[in-house]
């Protein structure tokens, strides 16, 4: 099984930590886990070469292309973020905006649909459910059909500031989130949802009212 986890940010705090007990309890010996940190990667700038033209022409293809290849070749994504300003950090958000051409609007990839994610925020107050959620927006539009998420507010700015009693709750989260989604690896399909916008989103590309790049990508999938 491959794993790939994309960090939000480079700080090892209560977020990182919790990521660390979520793949304690979900990768096994003879897994393959490739880890990310996306603080690098130069903020998009919407030249939407990679949605009209060809994504590796993008100008920040060296930073992003390795990425995106563990994530299309994963069998299981795991996404972390602390919670910056109500929401996932600028980083990882940038991140995301250079795959917008995998979106299902676009040219999705068919494997995403055999995917299972989990989306992963701490918070020392308010707003790890918001990051996650943000987070699952962005998987499932890139066709990943079941995203698991965990949450936790943890009332401290340092994971050694956590109580006890905290850490076990994040602890039995993670425990409990690895046991859903190894079960689900290998049987994520798409639910009706996906599966109308992505009728949709042909019906669209057929009609021609898409970009012609997206269009040929369609046809040549045999989907229109």
């Amino acid at each position: 099984m491959k794993i790939a986890v994309l960090h939000g940010q480079k700080h090892h705090g209560s977020t990182w930590n919790t990521t660390r007990l979520l793949l304690d309890s979900l990768a096994s010996e003879g897994d393959e886990c490739n880890e990310f940190y996306v603080n690098d990667i130069p903020d998009c700038i919407g030249c939407f070469t990679c949605i009209l033209d060809d994504e590796e022409k993008c100008p920040h293809r060296g930073p992003t292309k390795p990425i995106i290849q563990a994530i299309e070749q994963a069998d299981i994504l795991i996404v972390d973020t602390p919670n910056y300003c109500m929401g996932m950090t600028g980083q990882l958000k940038t991140f995301f905006d250079h795959m917008a051409y995998r979106w299902m609007s676009h040219r999705p990839l068919d494997e995403m649909q055999r995917k299972v994610a989990v989306a992963v925020s701490t918070t020392a107050g308010a707003g790890a459910s918001i990051a996650t959620k943000q987070i699952a927006k962005q998987l499932f539009w890139l066709g990943i059909p079941k995203t698991y998420r965990i949450n936790q507010a943890v009332a401290a700015s340092k994971w050694d500031d956590v109580k006890p009693e905290t850490k076990l709750r994040i602890r039995r989260k993670a425990i409990r989130i690895a046991k859903k989604t190894r079960k689900k690896h290998g049987k994520s399909r798409r639910g009706l949802r996906q599966k109308f916008l992505f009728r949709m989103m042909g019906n669209i590309q057929k009609s021609g009212l898409g970009t012609p790049r997206d269009a040929v990508y369609w046809k040549e999938q045999g989907w229109i």
